[in-house]
């Protein structure tokens, strides 16, 4: 039974940090690189596409192209060639969020992120997105100093920074739309008196029970909980 297991089970080569693996066919890069014997120190988090973590770059089998993705929701292929980038290298701007006030400035983004203006159109940052943002409209919506369509553009930004590393213009494009996002929070968005209240709720523990129990709960349980949840509006709709 066992050998009929094996005989079923497709194997496929890839070459991680330029060595050679035989791994199941099948598996994400991220489980590839596990089974092949590496220990996620850095550059594993959520698993699920959704904090950023684990940038990979890597080329196809017969491919020229230099691809660029998260290695938790992209599936190893074979003869892939790939390397982990556990952080990107790139500056973020030190501010202080009560001395940025937009209307102090003519083009607030660009004050702190000069580099923008450098852009040349290219459309490789939003080629290179695993969240398929549009990238280059929001860094042409900072270069006219609209931080609410930058912020907008950029709300689902993972800060992963493969569109950093690809740019021609040296862009740090998620650290400026953090920024812009922060900016457009502070200063542009309205008062909530709900969102206050909640916060206050928060901090007196009236949620500390209903957290735990979440905390404590099974993956299948949550699931279910996730997919049996009320959404606000739903009526609405």
């Amino acid at each position: 039974m066992a050998e009929n297991e094996d005989e079923e089970q497709e194997m496929i080569e890839i070459f991680a940090m330029g060595k050679k693996y035989e791994v199941p066919k099948g598996l994400t890069i991220m489980t590839a690189l596990e089974y092949a014997g590496y220990k996620f120190v850095r550059g594993c988090g959520c698993r699920g596409g959704f904090c950023g973590a684990c940038a990979t770059v890597f080329r196809k089998k017969d491919e020229y192209k230099l691809r660029m993705d998260l290695a938790c929701q992209t599936a190893a292929e074979d003869g892939m060639y790939l390397v982990q980038l556990p952080f990107v290298p790139a500056v973020r701007e030190e501010y202080d969020i009560e001395e940025v006030d937009p209307e102090e400035h003519d083009n607030v983004l660009l004050d702190y992120y000069p580099e923008i203006a450098r852009c040349v159109s290219c459309n490789t940052c939003t080629k290179s997105c695993p969240q398929d943002l549009d990238v280059m409209d929001f860094v042409q919506a900072a270069l006219r100093g609209d931080i609410e369509r930058t912020a907008d553009l950029s709300f689902d930004c993972i800060q992963c920074g493969l569109c950093t590393i690809r740019c021609p213009a040296d862009i740090k494009h998620y650290h400026l739309a953090q920024m812009a996002r922060r900016i457009h929070g502070k200063y542009n968005q309205e008062y909530s008196d709900e969102l206050q209240k909640r916060l206050e709720e928060i901090e007196e523990g009236k949620y500390d029970e209903k957290m735990k129990e979440l905390i404590e709960m099974c993956e299948e349980d949550l699931r279910e909980r996730y997919e049996e949840r009320d959404m606000q509006g739903e009526e609405e709709g």
